[in-house]
């Protein structure tokens, strides 16, 4: 690896597992994810267009990856034997205030539609240009600015209680 390489790629991997852990909601998949990213970059770093920017195509193989995995996992659901689960993932944190926030802030997240929730995520979070987002998921910029308004319009509804979360059971119903 080049000097240039390493130093264009490392300050970026911080970002990159953020983003990936929001996408994933796996700490280990998203960790993978990064990893194959990473792989990736490293590969082929000789495509990447000299004038253009490394931290822009870094989060663009990562959405890639991951949207890859994520239409593959709808696909076939992970089984996990009860062997194998981490008895710390029962434990339940204390109810405060601002962790109750917190997750209803990332309830109301999964309930954007997904290419809300990403362009909002790499603008918001991970600090991307407009520009950026908009060469990281291969759209026109003007779609990144309007998905960006109706992201934050929608996130506000959510979290205020105008709009109401439809819940995974909402479309069953009660026969007699």
């Amino acid at each position: 690896m080049t000097q240039d390489m390493i130093h264009l790629i490392e300050p970026n991997i911080p970002a990159l597992r953020r983003y990936a852990r929001a996408l994933m909601k796996d700490p280990g998949a998203a960790d993978d994810l990064v990893q194959d990213c990473l792989e990736r970059a490293i590969e082929r770093w000789h495509q990447r267009r000299k004038d253009g920017d490394a931290r822009a195509w870094m989060f663009a193989i990562l959405h890639n990856l991951a949207m890859t995995r994520l239409r593959h996992s709808t696909r076939r659901p992970l089984h996990v034997g009860l062997d194998d689960v981490n008895e710390h993932a029962f434990a339940v944190a204390a109810r405060q205030e601002d962790r109750l926030h917190y997750r209803d802030l990332l309830n109301a997240l999964d309930h954007l539609p997904e290419e809300q929730k990403t362009v909002l995520l790499l603008v918001t979070v991970e600090d991307l240009s407009y520009a950026d987002t908009a060469q990281a998921l291969g759209i026109p910029i003007g779609t990144v600015m309007s998905r960006l308004s109706r992201a934050r319009e929608r996130l506000s509804k959510l979290m205020s209680g105008e709009i109401q979360q439809q819940s995974s059971h909402s479309h069953l119903r009660s026969v007699k």
